[in-house]
C-alpha cells in the first residue's frame, strides 16, 4: 500500500486539531475554575463563519474581517476556544476594575481571569500547533463571528479562533 501525501488529508488535520485542543483543555485556570470551551469546525460550518465574518467586514467597515475570511477559506480546519463568563469570587481582588466580584457581576463586567484563563489557552494550543509544524494563526475576528453566530454556546462571551493549514506556504503569512 502506498498513500501519497496523507498530510493534505482532513482526517489528519482534525486529529491534529483533537491534540490542540487539549493542549488548550490542559492549561493552567485561576482558582482551578474550567470555563474553557473548545470547538472543531470544518465544511458547512466554517463556511457559515467565513460568510458571517465577510457580513461583519461589510456591516462594520472593518476589512481585515473580510482577510482572514479569505485565510479561513484556505484552511482545512478552525479550531474555536472561548470561555464562559463567570466571577471565580476570588477575595481582595479587583483586578477587573471593581472593587469585587458583586459590583462588577452588577456593572455588566467580565472576570479578568476568564479572559486571562482563555489567553494562556490560546497561546497553549497555538503552541501545540506550532509543535506539530501546522501552520496556524490566532484570529480574534473569526472567534467574534463565532460568539455572534452562537457557535459555542450562550454562555460563552469571549472567544478566539486558530485556523489551521498544511500548504507548502502559510496563507496566514502574506496577508495585506
Amino acid at each position: 500500500m502506498i498513500e501519497l501525501d496523507p498530510e493534505k488529508k482532513p482526517e489528519a488535520v482534525l486529529e491534529a486539531a483533537r491534540l490542540i485542543c487539549a493542549a488548550a483543555r490542559t492549561a493552567p485556570k485561576g482558582r482551578g475554575k474550567d470555563l474553557l470551551v473548545t470547538a472543531i469546525i470544518a465544511g458547512a460550518v466554517k463556511s457559515r463563519l467565513t460568510r458571517k465574518m465577510r457580513e461583519i467586514a461589510a456591516r462594520d467597515d472593518v476589512q481585515f474581517f473580510e482577510r482572514d475570511a479569505d485565510c479561513l477559506d484556505r484552511s482545512l480546519v478552525v479550531v474555536l476556544l472561548g470561555s464562559r463568563k463567570e466571577a471565580l469570587g476570588l477575595p481582595h481582588c479587583g483586578c477587573c476594575g471593581f472593587p469585587d466580584c458583586a459590583a462588577m457581576a452588577a456593572a455588566g463586567g467580565t472576570c479578568t481571569f476568564n479572559s486571562t484563563d482563555l489567553g494562556i489557552a490560546v497561546g497553549s494550543a497555538a503552541g501545540r500547533a506550532a509543535d506539530l509544524r501546522l501552520d496556524s494563526r490566532v484570529m480574534y475576528s473569526a472567534g467574534k463571528a463565532a460568539l455572534e453566530l452562537g457557535l459555542l454556546g450562550k454562555e460563552v462571551r469571549l472567544a478566539y479562533a486558530l485556523p489551521l493549514s498544511v500548504s507548502a506556504k502559510s496563507p496566514f503569512f502574506d496577508r495585506t
